[in-house]
């Protein structure tokens, strides 16, 4: 399986390093020295990891061949594809890739069916799930503990136990106009 795990940006220096805009969780396993990535565009590549370091927060990486300016400057916005096996799960517990999310039923804790996850959207402060409804709408329910409270993989289900308003129009809508002076009632 192909996982996008990187897009290269503009050339650092004059001896072929690029800075990258990273897109996976791991990158000290995805993008470290020796690694040979695929390319979009497919004539780019593959590239082979020939050192990295971080430098003013940006990751640069050097490619074997790649030895200057221009070289580094023709890669620019070329996609970085890792080849992974299917079946490989992420370190961490609690942690997915999102070829593992994708399609998962989403429902209640009772058991209603609420959709399926079509999209995963990564957002600065938390990833969402767009979650296509049985009727063809669109929801996006936040990938946060508190409302995913389950990932079942083997059931192919995401439970979620959403706040009021998220999945369906009955927000509870706390005002302190409600008790306005004079109210008699």
């Amino acid at each position: 399986m192909q996982l996008v795990v990187a897009r290269i940006g503009r050339a650092h220096g004059i001896k072929g390093e690029v800075t990258v805009e990273v897109r996976t969780d791991e990158p000290e396993l995805r993008l470290g020295p020796g690694a040979v990535l695929l390319t979009d565009p497919a004539s780019a590549g593959p590239l082979t990891i020939e050192s990295g370091k971080v430098h003013s927060g940006k990751l640069l990486l050097r490619f074997e061949g790649v030895r200057d300016r221009n070289a580094a400057e023709a890669l620019r916005n070329t996609l970085l594809i890792a080849e992974i096996d299917p079946a490989e799960l992420p370190e961490e517990e609690d942690e997915y890739y999102d070829h593992q999310l994708m399609d998962l039923d989403v429902v209640l804790a009772d058991g209603t069916e609420v959709g399926r996850i079509t999209e995963i959207s990564h957002l600065p402060s938390q990833d969402l799930f767009i979650v296509e409804r049985p009727d063809g709408t669109e929801l996006m329910i936040p990938f946060v503990s508190s409302i995913v409270t389950e990932i079942d993989l083997e059931e192919q289900r995401a439970v979620i136990d959403p706040p009021p308003g998220l999945i369906d129009d009955q927000a509870v809508i706390a005002s302190s106009r409600d008790d306005e002076p004079g109210d008699d009632a």
